[in-house]
């Protein structure tokens, strides 16, 4: 398996009947991937279900591209794409396992996402680039970033928000991922990153401020950035990350759960169910 396996290869093809029971499986799967360690990086999936799902639905296989700026988060598109029948399943259950290609941090080497980085704020410079010479070569193509709200905190992620909207670089969609979420604690307790939707739009951006859990949203959300066609967008989306697992202690730390024996097997016989009354 190599990175050649991205959503904008050419052969490269999938279908989704329904994002808002992807959303569902996304987590499930996640829950599933995380299990045999007993914690990882679930919150992320948690917390940007329903934004990789909608952009699953909206994209064109074989065409758009995905960057996964926070290395971290790449749970979420393995978990999409494992359920769209993109990656194997025994890889998959490999993941974060020493020498597997589905690591715990993407890497250059990640198959499905066409970019993605260890370091953080580095992924909407990626795709500021793709989108220059998708322009310059006269593609149609789309790149879609998910980028974290701790990420803010980054100068380059400035740098590139700056160059994208001089160059009007409106085939850019960003889902910004408030999940006020990282390692040191709440994003908000370690620097003062709002308002957020103000920032953006000071900068020179299409900003849409919702909750990033209401797929509905962020499909419209998504539709509305690819009719802009004199600025890149931003989807501000508000998210938690233990959103959809009630069964997660009040305590969890949502951005490495912990997730022994007893709490995997309740999380999957509750997202499990989830499901199935979805499909009832």
């Amino acid at each position: 398996m190599t990175a050649e396996l991205s959503i904008s290869g050419p052969k490269t093809h999938w279908e989704v009947l329904d994002p808002l029971e992807l959303a569902l499986r996304i987590r499930l799967r996640a829950v599933r991937m995380v299990a045999p360690q007993g914690f990882g990086y679930l919150g992320q999936a948690l917390s940007a279900a329903e934004q990789v799902a909608a952009v699953f639905a909206r994209a064109t296989p074989g065409l758009d591209r995905l960057v996964c700026s926070p290395g971290h988060y790449i749970i979420a598109p393995f978990a999409a794409a494992t359920e769209l029948g993109l990656l194997d399943e025994q890889i998959v259950s490999t993941y974060g396992q020493n020498g597997s290609p589905i690591e715990a941090i993407g890497t250059e080497r990640s198959p499905i996402v066409d970019y993605t980085c260890g370091s953080l704020g580095q992924g909407l410079s990626a795709a500021t680039g793709f989108v220059m010479s998708d322009r310059l070569r006269g593609s149609d193509a789309r790149t879609y970033a998910l980028v974290s709200d701790g990420e803010m905190e980054e100068g380059q992620l400035w740098e590139a928000a700056v160059f994208a909207a001089h160059h009007r670089l409106a085939r850019l969609t960003v889902l910004l991922d408030a999940n006020n979420s990282q390692v040191d604690g709440p994003v908000d307790s370690i620097t003062t990153i709002e308002p957020i939707a103000d920032k953006w739009a000071a900068f020179g951006w299409h900003v849409q401020d919702l909750d990033g859990h209401d797929i509905d949203a962020v499909s419209a959300a998504l539709s509305a950035a690819d009719a802009e066609t004199e600025r890149p967008s931003v989807l501000v989306c508000r998210t938690s990350t233990v959103h959809g697992l009630d069964c997660l202690p009040p305590d969890a730390d949502g951005h490495f759960i912990k997730l022994p024996p007893d709490l995997a097997t309740a999380a999957v016989e509750e997202l499990t169910g989830k499901l199935e009354a979805s499909r009832a």
